[in-house]
């Protein structure tokens, strides 16, 4: 968890479409990530 005022890390991500968004994009908003594991991975 990231203290209010620190720098984000350098995160980024693709979605489905393609576009990229940085961690850092979404600066002073509320932002919930999950993983999940695609379903042919064991376990």
């Amino acid at each position: 968890m990231l203290a209010a005022g620190q720098p984000a890390p350098d995160f980024s991500v693709a979605d489905e479409s393609g576009n990229v968004h940085r961690l850092a994009d979404y600066a002073g908003k509320t932002l919930v990530l999950w993983f999940y594991p695609k379903a042919d991975t064991p376990g």
